[in-house]
């Protein structure tokens, strides 16, 4: 047996991210000059080269996802027609949230208004009432249904394939009816070790993010010093709390945190929503919503060719980016939680919900911003250039209760950090185990150890700048293989409904049940033979 649990572990897929994963560690530790330079260099092409494809794909993904919701298609499972969705709607809408936003949202919930506010993305007059608004409505927009559309096409995919079609639980699994169910395996090798790269540097963006923020808010409220020791304090105490909780496991671990993750966001959000300017908020919530809706098409393809206009490659296809890098992550993830659930109430529940409250967390925390500076003449706005991981606390400050509110979010962020590494080294563990659904602790503190480095090379390497450039790299080769997973997941969904699933696995199990009793024909004793004249008599 130990020659299997071996194998089972030490394949290519493991060895090959992880090595590179090191490489990557080593040269930002030896030349963190180097890596800085190579980080702005490889930024620069790429949004440059490939901003207009970034934007093409994620629309076609949000139209297939909407689409095939409301087709016929959507009433299909993810399973077998009888089976049940193991987690209540909370839990899932929970673990969603936690795992997908990160503490992303948290940082940029009124950082990003903010920056759109002083420096407007239609080059308009900034600080005015209509930069306000045009702040609010692009903000919508980020944090909308196209980031979660990216992780609802590979959440969807692997489901599929996992559950209903009973096959296996890899990214290169979901191309199948593109490539061929058999051979091709340095093809597929390289699909699932570009994945698992694409993810460390994914969830590297994000964890990366939360730990300036989490000094950030310390440097604020305690006066707690911003420099590279404190990063790494911080980045080695967030190591111990999410490998603590990887090892409870996913029912223990990751469903309490992100229960509490969610509790705790929707009690911050009626605190702050009673405390500041409510009726602003609200209006600025409609009006948001309406404006985003009005321009979906305009802003989903909002390049500035003829005007030179850059900010929708620094903004817009920054994000793209990030989230195409976090998807194959989010995808597994969501997909590991969704047995059960329907196409349709797949779609709508990833697709809708978060993103629902990530607006509404938006306009909260924002538009309460927004609203000091514009009628109370505060300058949250140039902390926020100044240095944007203060954006929450400058906020605060003018509350009653900023100490509190600002501990309360520090602790936030700290278990939204722990939540998505934790949700991490679990993805990474099945990824590089040939989608083995109960990773083993040892891969799990592998990935967990080798992401806290990347982060902290990437931070004292070249910071926030470093960390959206590696997102953005590694998200250029995946956004190929997520067009190709929707055209493949749609080549199945039709064939089946040609065959029924159902109909199939009926033929599987009568096959089964004939195959069983044979063997079972073939153990059983054997009476005496029956001799007839002229015959040599047998044995008994």
């Amino acid at each position: 047996m130990k020659p299997k649990t071996r194998a089972k572990h030490m394949n290519i897929v493991f060895w090959t991210s992880t090595a590179v994963i090191t490489l990557l560690v080593l040269w930002g530790t030896v030349n963190p000059a180097g890596l800085s330079r190579w980080a702005d260099t490889a930024y620069s092409f790429t949004t440059d080269a490939f901003g207009w494809f970034y934007l093409l794909s994620v629309l076609a993904i949000v139209l297939f996802c909407f689409g095939l919701a409301v087709s016929k298609y959507g009433r299909i499972k993810l399973g077998r027609d009888d089976e049940k969705p193991k987690y209540s709607y909370f839990a899932w809408i929970g673990m969603l949230f936690s795992t997908g936003f990160g503490a992303g949202l948290v940082f940029w919930g009124i950082a990003e208004p903010m920056s759109h506010f002083a420096n407007t993305p239609s080059g308009m007059e900034g600080f005015s009432a209509e930069a306000g608004r045009q702040a609010m409505q692009y903000s919508f927009f980020n944090w909308g249904v196209h980031q979660w559309s990216v992780f609802t096409i590979v959440g969807l995919a692997l489901a599929y394939f996992q559950f209903r079609k009973r096959e296996g639980r890899m990214i290169s699994d979901t191309l199948n009816p593109v490539i061929g169910k058999s051979g091709k395996k340095p093809l597929r090798n390289a699909i699932n070790i570009l994945a698992v790269i694409a993810t460390v540097l994914g969830v590297a963006t994000s964890v990366g993010m939360g730990i300036l923020q989490i000094n950030g808010g310390l440097n604020y409220v305690f006066d707690v010093p911003q420099n590279t020791l404190f990063l790494l304090i911080i980045t080695g105490g967030l190591l111990l709390l999410y490998l603590t909780s990887a090892l409870t496991g996913l029912d223990k671990g990751i469903k309490i945190l992100s229960t509490l993750n969610l509790s705790l966001a929707i009690g911050l959000i009626l605190v702050v929503l009673f405390l500041g300017p409510t009726q602003f908020i609200l209006e600025a919530l409609a009006l948001g919503i309406g404006d985003y809706i009005q321009n979906f098409f305009g802003m989903s393809l909002g390049l500035s060719p003829y005007d030179g206009n850059t900010w929708s490659k620094g903004w817009t296809v920054g994000y793209w980016a990030w989230v195409l890098a976090w998807s194959p992550f989010v995808g597994t993830f969501i997909a590991r939680i969704s047995k059960g659930r329907t196409i349709r109430e797949f779609v709508f529940g990833v697709l809708i919900v978060p993103p629902f409250i990530a607006v509404v967390w938006i306009a909260v925390f924002g538009g309460t911003a927004l609203y000091m500076d514009l009628f109370q003449e505060t300058n949250i706005a140039g902390a926020v250039q100044n240095d944007v991981t203060s954006a929450l606390f400058a906020t605060f400050d003018n509350f009653p209760v900023s100490t509190v509110l600002s501990v309360t979010f520090i602790l936030l962020i700290v278990t939204f950090l722990v939540t998505s590494a934790d949700s991490a080294t679990f993805v990474l563990g099945m990824m590089t185990t040939n989608g083995d659904p109960n990773p083993s602790n040892l891969v799990k503190v592998i990935w967990g150890v080798l992401m806290s480095a990347i982060v902290a090379v990437l931070i004292i390497s070249s910071g926030l700048q470093g960390l959206q450039t590696a997102s953005l790299v590694a998200a250029l080769p995946f956004t190929v293989i997520l067009l190709l997973m929707g055209v493949s997941l749609f080549k199945t969904i039709r064939a089946d409904e040609a065959v029924p699933v159902e109909a199939e696995k009926m033929a599987e199990t009568a096959e089964e049940g004939l195959q069983e009793n044979i063997e079972v024909y073939k153990a059983a004793p054997r009476k005496k033979k029956v001799t007839y004249p002229g015959a040599v008599r047998g044995h008994q």
